[in-house]
């Protein structure tokens, strides 16, 4: 059994940065697929970057280039370094892990994922 714990949501100031970490236990960060997906009010739950097969990053275009997504093994955890950050980033932001690397033709699908945490909130300013 996987569990995901999400820390360092809160607020910040648009074109400001924050740092969400996904400490995960019962399984290496390394040995699974994992994502971020992020739900607005109002809006479906969008997946918007992760780490799938072969370590490869994937990035919702929304995103590329201004967040940026890398494992912290000493804490067994996925980070999201969040940059530029607009009002529009606005959301809970929930990490996500699947039980075996496949090839997926949408690695940000939730579909894929099997383990969930409970989010943290993520609210920039304007």
């Amino acid at each position: 059994q996987v569990r995901l714990v999400e820390y360092g949501g809160g607020s910040v100031q648009a074109g400001g940065s924050l740092r969400v970490r996904c400490e995960a236990s019962g399984l290496p960060v390394t040995s699974m697929p994992m994502a971020w997906f992020r739900q607005a009010p109002g809006k479906e739950r969008e997946g918007i970057a992760g780490i799938s097969g072969g370590h490869t990053q994937n990035y919702v275009e929304s995103v590329k280039d201004r967040f940026t997504v890398s494992y912290d093994t000493m804490r067994n955890a996925l980070n999201l370094q969040m940059d530029s950050l607009n009002a529009e980033d606005t959301a809970m932001y929930y990490c996500a892990a699947a039980e075996r690397f496949g090839d997926w033709s949408n690695p940000l699908d939730a579909t894929n994922y099997r383990w969930w945490g409970q989010g943290t909130q993520v609210t920039v300013s304007s």
